[in-house]
């Protein structure tokens, strides 16, 4: 069944041509059976148990089997913007159709609990020519070459974001600083010492940053709902674009609340190390 699954891709095209003229006739069930992914059942109006005529041109359509299962296509990013629709045969029926019996272009083959992946890869390649064997971890690093590049792009944009935010929070607290400057004189012309002075300064920022945080999630959670709503609506797939992990929210919290308090330490250091005269404006 492995090997159906990835040869009958190369007629999945020309049975949906052949049959954009109309919905599909109902004859009586008869063999062979095959299963429609979702979407190309949907395109062709087609259910379970019914009679379809494919073949491998437009006018050639020898061929009758029916409908036996619709199913629903495991998501792959890497095929998502393909658009290729998939049909399943058994393997004499698929060969039977192509006119190449004993013939695959490649067939995945699965291994006992531990056996070494790349020792029988190895010994696979060893016992004829004609073929390649690569582990699934070879496949699916050389498939996702596209998507380490953009993964390196999302983190050079955050590294960029981050050190943005970083200042803009600086100068958030500086300014904020500089309008509590009396308030401060005032506090240390009553004997407040600088340590409580740097300490309610601190907790300040440290309260703004907390509610920067709780906006942020907010507002990347829903821009990660818009998201994954456009696009699973476009592609017609349940494929998750965006994903918000626990981790991803445990460490934009804790980076928030660090830039956060060194910058309030930095304002609050500032503030607190200028003589009260100099604050109240008659130094």
């Amino acid at each position: 069944m492995q090997i159906s699954i990835l040869m009958s891709m190369c007629i999945a095209v020309s049975l949906v041509s052949a049959q954009d003229a109309g919905p599909p006739v109902r004859r009586a069930a008869s063999p062979p059976a095959i299963a429609l992914e979702r979407r190309l059942a949907d395109r062709l109006h087609a259910r379970v148990g019914d009679t379809l005529d494919l073949g491998l041109e437009a006018g050639a359509m020898d061929r009758r089997v029916v409908v036996a299962a619709i199913y629903e296509p495991h998501t792959d990013p890497s095929a998502i913007t393909k658009r290729d629709l998939y049909v399943r045969f058994h393997l004499p029926d698929l060969a039977g159709l192509l006119g190449a019996p004993d013939r695959v272009d490649r067939f995945g083959v699965g291994l006992l609990p531990g056996v070494g992946v790349d020792s029988a890869a190895a010994a696979l390649n060893q016992v004829a020519f004609g073929y390649r064997a690569y582990s699934s971890a070879e496949i699916a690093s050389e498939s996702s070459q596209t998507f380490k590049v953009v993964g390196r792009f999302h983190r050079a944009i955050a590294v960029i974001s981050v050190m943005a935010s970083a200042i803009f929070l600086l100068c958030i607290m500086l300014l904020k600083v500089e309008e509590r400057r009396r308030d401060a004189a005032v506090m240390r012309f009553t004997g407040i010492s600088r340590r409580t002075i740097f300490a309610a300064l601190l907790l300040e920022a440290i309260l703004v940053a907390a509610l920067g945080s709780a906006m942020g999630v907010g507002l990347a959670a829903l821009a990660s709902a818009v998201t994954n709503a456009y696009y699973q609506r476009y592609f017609d797939t349940a494929l998750v674009f965006s994903a918000i992990t626990g981790g991803i929210v445990r460490f934009s919290v804790l980076l928030s609340l660090g830039l956060g308090l060194a910058a309030g330490s930095l304002a609050a250091w500032r503030l607190i190390r200028t003589r009260p005269l100099v604050l109240w404006g008659r130094g």
